[in-house]
């Protein structure tokens, strides 16, 4: 991992990239390029032998010229301040590129979960959820699932939240279990959308996907759901891994029970249904016809991206290519599908559970998946429009052309209070 390349000058560099193919001022997308506030805290928090530890926290709020700010918050030893600002910035043209109503805002901790018992777990994201109480709320900002968070997690803060301000506000926070206000569709809706994208991938470029091949780095929630519904298509997915290292099949891995396996031993080593192990540079460099790339910013960095052997990636994680990478796999005409674009489908089940939780009614997981599957195909097609259409080097630049415009229209239409 390139952890000495910073995500957030990761982002205004692809915000630059797209501005030469726009016809608006410095200034205008100068403001484009920074969060509006960074909450930053420490949480001291007791643990389960009585000391205290405390802990660094953000919520960074980056843009809300289209909605409330909207954003996941991870828990991870490498949250910071530039990765939450990065991540925030990351998010407003997600929803800008499938036209989903919000800004764009992330959070997170900085701490690893595995060290700590589930009783302390919720002690810290209470504390956090008592800070964040005051920028929050269902028209202000709403929080959601990111790294090492979930259902339980989003629990604890919605239960906090609605405990301190004496009522009942489901729509704070999005990605909670289904009992809770949550809604159908939405662990799958990461992977769903990856799938959705690598389909009218291989529609675009004239190939038939029954017996591609496809190796998947990371095999959390998005990474392990895109390779199932990847699988479904008829693909054969014939590397994962976590990080503990990948395992491989050339004739293909059992994608779900890789997932039983992990879900059981907390990784994939020692999977007896895969025929070798290889690292996870191995894996992204691995002759495949599609690398979705599932785990963290930066994966593959100018060192790697030579290597890549892959045809078409297809970004299951926020800024797993860092510029320089990007810009060597355009000269060799890999095609590079966003994150913006593939990972939506979280922010866009999210934006139906809030929709569902401000009307106190539920939809059927297939009217989910189908409005999902609605709002990717027409992102898509937006993208190869505009892609075609200018003289945009890339996907990527292309999907942020048509981003940045969304978010420059909302603001110009609502105007720069003094």
């Amino acid at each position: 991992m390139a952890s000495d390349v910073n995500p957030f000058e990761s982002l205004q560099e692809q915000i630059d990239d797209a501005a030469e193919y726009l016809p608006y001022s410095t200034d205008v997308l100068e403001r484009l390029k920074h969060p509006e506030r960074v909450v930053e805290t420490n949480l001291s928090v007791e643990m389960d032998d009585g000391s205290v530890e405390v802990f660094r926290a953000y919520r960074s709020q980056f843009n809300g010229d289209r909605g409330p700010y909207k954003g996941g918050i991870r828990y991870h030893p490498q949250v910071s301040r530039d990765e939450v600002k990065a991540l925030s910035g990351w998010m407003v043209y997600k929803c800008a590129a499938v036209n989903v109503p919000y800004g764009g805002g992330k959070g997170g901790v900085e701490i690893d979960p595995d060290d700590y018992s589930d009783a302390e777990l919720e002690r810290i994201t209470r504390s956090f959820a008592k800070e964040l109480r005051p920028f929050i709320g269902a028209d202000r900002d709403i929080p959601a699932p990111d790294v090492n968070t979930g259902q339980r997690e989003m629990n604890w803060i919605k239960d906090t939240y609605e405990t301190l301000e004496n009522t009942t506000e489901p729509g704070v926070i999005t990605g909670k279990a289904p009992d809770s206000g949550g809604s159908a569709g939405r662990v799958e809706a990461t992977g769903r959308s990856v799938m959705l994208t690598t389909r009218e991938a291989f529609d675009y470029l004239g190939k038939d996907i029954t017996d591609a091949t496809v190796a998947v780095q990371g095999y959390g929630n998005a990474g392990s759901v895109a390779a199932k519904l990847i699988e479904d298509l008829g693909a054969s997915v014939v590397a994962v891994s976590d990080s503990s290292g990948a395992v491989y099949d050339p004739d293909g891995l059992d994608t779900r029970a890789a997932k039983d396996h992990k879900d059981e031993t907390g990784s994939l080593s020692g999977f007896e249904g895969a025929t070798g192990t290889l690292t996870n540079e191995e894996l992204l460099t691995m002759d495949v016809d599609v690398l979705v790339p599932a785990a963290l910013e930066n994966a593959i960095d100018r060192e790697i991206a030579p290597d890549v052997q892959a045809d078409i990636v297809v970004e299951a994680a926020n800024g797993p290519l860092t510029p320089d990478a990007d810009d060597i796999l355009t000269k060799r005409d890999v095609s590079v599908f966003p994150d913006i674009l593939a990972n939506a489908g979280g922010v866009t089940v999210s934006y139906f559970e809030w929709v569902q939780n401000r009307q106190r009614f539920s939809w059927t997981e297939q009217r989910v998946n189908e409005e999902l599957e609605r709002v990717i195909t027409e992102a898509f097609g937006d993208l190869i429009e505009t892609y075609e259409n200018t003289d945009a080097p890339s996907l990527r630049t292309a999907m942020y052309v048509v981003a940045i415009k969304r978010v420059v229209d909302a603001a110009e239409q609502g105007g720069i209070w003094p």
